[in-house]
């Protein structure tokens, strides 16, 4: 009879510990600057002849990754976007693809002419899922900082209606 109650004890514990886990919930955040920054990528793209297939406004933290996870197809061409909060001095965004090898880092400081926005063109050679990892440093606000990804597709066509080569 004492072997029932040490299972349920060390489930107990077990889930207890696993709450107290520091883990930063992924939720929405909205800033005016941000939001012309974003409206004016879509238009930029979609006008370039790609489709936007993913976006997401995300709370973030100074100093700590936040891991988007994306399923690539092998030879398309997508567009990443990562836009950071404006008071943030430094950016930064790293690609794995599924063995954990980076294939994308990149890099931008507050005083860059672009400095809050990553973007950069990524064709996978082969079909399965990448992980995006922004991450951005301010001095000034440790927490409940404003970011947002976006994932553009290539189309077969441009905004003129030439196919592209």
């Amino acid at each position: 009879m004492k072997k029932p109650y040490l299972i349920f004890a060390a489930l107990l514990l077990f889930s207890a510990t696993s709450y107290s886990q520091d883990i930063i919930p992924l939720q929405s955040c909205s800033n005016d600057l941000m939001t012309k920054q974003v409206d004016s990528l879509k238009d930029f793209y979609s006008h370039d002849g790609f489709i936007l297939l993913k976006e997401a406004s995300i709370n973030m933290e100074s100093e700590y990754e936040m891991p988007v996870v994306i399923p690539l197809t092998q030879g398309s061409w997508y567009q990443f976007i990562f836009i950071g909060d404006y008071t943030s001095r430094l950016y930064e965004v790293r690609m794995y693809d599924w063995n954990e090898k980076q294939v994308i880092f990149r890099q931008k400081k507050w005083g860059d002419v672009d400095g809050n926005v990553i973007s950069y063109s990524y064709i996978p050679r082969f079909s399965e899922f990448h992980m995006m990892k922004p991450v951005q440093v301010n001095k000034q606000k440790k927490k409940n900082l404003c970011g947002y990804v976006m994932l553009f597709k290539k189309t077969g066509n441009t905004a003129n209606g030439k196919p592209n080569p």
